[in-house]
């Protein structure tokens, strides 16, 4: 038979790449026929992207990844700057396919192309794949129960007429299909509360409707109730290829740096269940004056702690744009420089909790947990406490906007050092109570 081809479409930025380009080796592990292009949309060049992408190059044959012309976002428009990038990027996209369609029908020796797997925020690249006749699948990096709410929130909105803006500062609670208990509105996500976002996740929810099927980087025993919510064909088929994990650190340089072994030495040196680790994800950060205040409350539990800490993207800066200031100094004004960048915590938790046999055991306790919670109710930290009571509440409805505007509600030391104890200092019987659930 004919050999075939995919063209993957990922959104500008390390974390999609590399998440999407783990789905491409799934795939063609399972069909030698099949080879894989990459359109690679930049911002600008990122070392890290460059050495990623050679190393996956140079351990398959069958991927190829085509640069895209660089360009900048929209500066004047900071709240919707990746989606107009993307918009600005679809001429190139239809250039390349168009080459791939066009080599296809004069030589029978190129594979033939067979669909477009677009990243969530390329959902644009849905009209060039029609232009062509070939199938668009959307791959979500986040999971069912995103998918899920977001489904939700169009079907309210279009079929209902229901604002959820209308109820962010009420106790209204939502009755949502993927969810097992009703999802307070207050604690819906920033981007569903504010006009131009929840506009946004409209647009991309009907898009996303109008697609052949969805991947999505979850599996069937972490999420089985939200993906049989997608089962009653009102949305497109939704196929569970999770969790997508690049174990093998591909185009890592820093693994053995000296820094990363530092943080890796100094983890193996603390007492068992000793250490709180802070991260907020890949785009979470916080003020100044936050920062400080939970420092403080780590200081004052007395406990330790490694933090992913980050600093935030000013509004004005927009979207991909390289923070200049110094953080370090502006956070740690005593002039003490201990402070480690996230990038190095990160690597070196990851690597402890992959090598180390007793840690990777106790991981696995963490993602039974973590199964249950969402059975219970989501993917959201909200949950852990609500439902199954083996997370502390400190502030259940605090939220931060994407971008920094100066503007921030502060959650107080005392509030982080209260809840900070109460997780590390859980009675005996309530551990093993939640050691047991976690084996079930």
């Amino acid at each position: 038979m004919k050999k075939a081809e995919l063209v993957f479409i990922p959104a500008p930025g390390m974390s999609h790449l590399v998440s999407t380009v783990e789905v491409a080796k799934l795939l063609v592990d399972r069909d030698e026929r099949l080879s894989i292009t990459f359109l690679i949309m930049k911002l600008r060049s990122y070392s890290k992207i460059d050495s990623f992408i050679d190393s996956v190059s140079a351990a398959s044959i069958r991927f190829r990844f085509i640069d895209l012309p660089e360009d900048e976002p929209d500066p004047n428009n900071p709240d919707n700057a990746l989606f107009s990038f993307v918009e600005t990027q679809k001429p190139y996209i239809k250039e390349e396919v168009s080459k791939l369609v066009s080599l296809s029908q004069s030589s029978p020796d190129s594979p033939t192309l067979v669909g477009l797997v677009l990243d969530m925020f390329c959902t644009p690249m849905i009209e060039v794949a029609n232009e062509f006749g070939v199938p668009s699948y959307i791959f979500l990096t986040s999971g069912a129960t995103l998918l899920g709410l977001l489904f939700h929130i169009q079907a309210l909105h279009g079929e209902q007429k229901v604002d959820p803006m209308e109820f962010k500062d009420s106790g209204a609670e939502l009755v949502v299909p993927c969810l097992a208990n009703p999802y307070p509105v207050k604690v819906l996500p920033s981007f569903l509360l504010n006009k131009e976002g929840l506009s946004i996740a409209l647009a991309q929810a009907r898009r996303f409707r109008e697609s052949n099927g969805i991947i999505v980087n979850t599996f069937e025993d972490l999420e089985s109730r939200a993906i049989n919510s997608f089962s009653n064909g009102n949305t497109p088929p939704v196929y569970p290829v999770g969790p997508m994990l690049n174990l093998n650190r591909d185009g890592d340089r820093d693994v053995e740096s000296d820094k990363f072994k530092d943080i890796r030495q100094w983890l193996d040196d603390q007492p068992l269940s000793s250490v709180v680790y802070l991260c907020f994800g890949s785009r979470g950060s916080f003020g100044v004056d936050q920062v400080k205040e939970i420092a403080c409350g780590l200081e004052q539990s007395g406990h330790r702690f490694l933090w992913s800490l980050r600093p935030p993207q000013p509004k004005e800066m927009g979207f991909g744009v390289e923070i200049k200031m110094d953080y370090r100094k502006e956070v740690n004004s005593d002039g003490n420089d201990d402070i480690v960048s996230a990038g190095e915590i990160e690597r070196g938790v990851r690597c402890l909790m992959e090598l180390d046999n007793e840690k990777r055991e106790r991981l696995k306790e963490m993602s039974g947990k973590s199964r249950k919670a969402v059975e219970s109710g989501g993917t959201s930290s909200t949950w852990l406490v609500v439902e199954l009571g083996f997370g502390v509440e400190i502030k259940m409805d605090y939220r931060r906007e994407f971008f920094y505007d100066g503007n921030e509600n502060i959650v107080s030391a005392g509030e982080l050092e209260r809840g900070i104890r109460c997780l590390m200092e859980l009675g005996e019987e309530k551990v093993e109570s939640l050691k047991e659930m976690s084996e079930k």
